[in-house]
């Protein structure tokens, strides 16, 4: 075995999946073009699938940690909340005008740590990666806002004011702006300009500022730039406002806990107090441990698997729920870490004791209901066709679902509007923009990655594209592709004539069964051909089968 392999194995172990082994270089080319991948890192990349739930799994902190766990290799660590003695720690008072806007705040600090490089864009990843999980993409429920204590000197107050009334200098930015001009400033900004509208209809702004009225942020847009953290930081404030406090709580948790491995005294964190509008106070972070009764049959009876009460606290505690045996032996208590937001049933406890025993070494057995199954009519088509196809000498294809707008228009000759396409909102890459509305993209750029294999290259796929149609907005096609020097087709069906800007006029036709149009094949137009950087002629066919069914 590779150390890639044995990785991968050891995810699967752990419920995760290890999605592919790439490098900088490599995503961007893929993303952008080899141009501009020019001078970008060749370093290997894990791209690792992690469950939406799992926040303690959002960072290489608490992944090794997990992992390390789960290998018996370390114990799990305790987080520990240090209280400052009185007078001596850091407040955040919350004033009235924050309720209608954004009325929770919660806040920690993280003494004498030390980071490194590797840490410090670790640190910055783990809260962008928050943002866009649990805090929802734009930053509506929860932001996060992290500083340089030593450049700030407490209490610090959360309130809201005008605009006109907020002046600071944004972060990474070499002037002061007002308010108002940081939202114009930003308004073409690709990553924050989708923010700006939690506030910018609201009269006033929400705003975090020290005792010398220095402002540390304006949540959810931007932090200042005299509060930024970097290598030589040595204390960190961290505050999370937002509209959901049980999320800002897990939020803080979670980033205090991943980070607190670099204090000077291991996964312990300085708290704050937090004075509300009415004069109550509350300290933060929680970091709260809870415990659950699981009896062991029950667990037992869910996995179909007969394992002791102890060594099923084994398991959970593999897992990083720290557990022991109650009682007579009929129950298990297990911890539940404040990083472990994702438990809140038994039945979590249950999957992740499945994770921990191996999907792979449950026993399958034969079910006490019967049920009599049937393949669907498509489905038995597509198999048959599959099989003549594979027979007839053609290579099955199976490409992405979604696709860029210049695959399914520009390349094809076509207009955007044209296509009836489905848009993907806030799309992360540009080769991922909308549902494919035609199987030819995905058939050329298969090609196109092969094109130094000895011809005939002949693809097919049998596939769904997706269309704006209030009948049926999906269909199932068969696409088929043949890149030869030679081009020769034949086929039982009544052809019509048929222009297409796809295809080279004159040598191309719609097809026709049962009295419908079905599909279209002819040679492809040199256009198109070398759009998707190909040299030889290729000819191509894609009928929708369902009519066949």
């Amino acid at each position: 075995f590779t150390a890639d392999e044995e990785f991968n194995d050891l995810c699967f172990e752990f419920g995760l999946e290890l999605d592919e082994v790439t490098s900088e270089k490599d995503i961007i080319s893929k993303e952008k073009g080899e141009g501009k991948a020019e001078g970008a890192s060749e370093a290997v990349l894990y791209k690792i699938d992690v469950p939406a739930n799992r926040y303690d799994l959002l960072c290489l902190e608490g992944l090794v940690r997990g992992l390390q766990v789960f290998k018996e290799r370390i114990n799990l660590p305790r987080y520990e909340k240090i209280i400052p003695a009185e007078g001596e720690g850091q407040k955040l008072i919350i004033t009235a005008e924050t309720v209608k806007i954004r009325p929770h705040a919660v806040a920690a600090v993280l003494r004498n740590i030390t980071f490194t490089k590797e840490r410090y864009d670790s640190f910055i990843d783990l809260q962008e990666k928050l943002h866009q999980n649990i805090c929802r993409l734009v930053r509506a429920l929860v932001a996060i806002g992290t500083h340089d204590l030593d450049t700030i000197p407490g209490p610090f107050t959360f309130t809201a004011k005008a605009p006109s009334e907020i002046k600071f200098k944004p972060l990474n930015q070499s002037q002061e702006y007002t308010a108002s001009q940081i939202m114009d400033l930003y308004r073409t900004d690709s990553h924050l300009r989708h923010y700006l509208h939690l506030i910018e209809n609201k009269p006033r702004y929400p705003v975090i500022f020290d005792s010398n009225g220095v402002v540390l942020s304006m949540p959810p847009i931007i932090n200042g730039d005299h509060s930024k953290i970097s290598l030589k930081t040595r204390n960190v404030f961290i505050e999370c406002t937002g509209t959901d406090m049980t999320k800002a709580k897990i939020v803080l948790d979670i980033i205090v806990a991943m980070f607190s491995e670099y204090c000077e005294k291991q996964f312990t964190v300085e708290a704050v107090e937090v004075i509300y509008p009415n004069g109550k106070t509350h300290i933060y972070p929680e970091l709260a441990y809870r415990k659950e009764k699981v009896k062991p049959e029950l667990i037992n009876k869910k996995l179909g698997i007969s394992e002791t009460p102890s060594s099923l606290a084994k398991l959970l505690t593999r897992m990083c729920l720290s557990s022991h045996i109650t009682g007579n032996g009929n129950s298990i208590e297990i911890e539940i870490p404040p990083t472990r937001a994702d438990v809140i049933h038994a039945c979590d406890i249950v999957e992740d004791a499945a994770i921990a025993y191996g999907y792979n070494n449950i026993q399958m057995v034969i079910p006490k209901t019967y049920t009599i199954a049937n393949q669907l009519p498509l489905n038995k088509l597509t198999e048959l066709l599959r099989m003549d196809l594979a027979a007839a000498g053609f290579t099955e294809a199976l490409t992405f679902a979604l696709c860029s707008t210049e695959d399914i228009a520009d390349k094809l000759g076509m207009d955007i509007s044209a296509t009836n396409a489905v848009h993907i909102a806030n799309p992360k890459t540009a080769e991922f923009q909308v549902a494919r509305t035609t199987l030819l993209p995905g058939l050329l750029k298969t090609i196109a990655a092969n094109r130094k294999m000895p011809l005939p290259l002949k693809l097919f796929e049998i596939s769904d594209i997706v269309v704006k149609d209030l009948t049926k907005g999906k269909r199932s096609l068969l696409g088929i592709l043949i890149c030869s020097q030679k081009i020769q087709i034949n086929i039982d069906f009544s052809l019509a004539f048929f222009t297409g800007s796809a295809f080279f006029p004159g040598r191309c036709a719609e097809i026709f069964a049962r009295g419908q149009s079905v599909g279209k094949l002819g040679v492809l137009h040199p256009d198109v051909i070398t759009k998707f950087e190909l040299t030889m002629p290729c000819s191509a066919l894609e009928i929708n089968i369902e009519p066949f069914v």
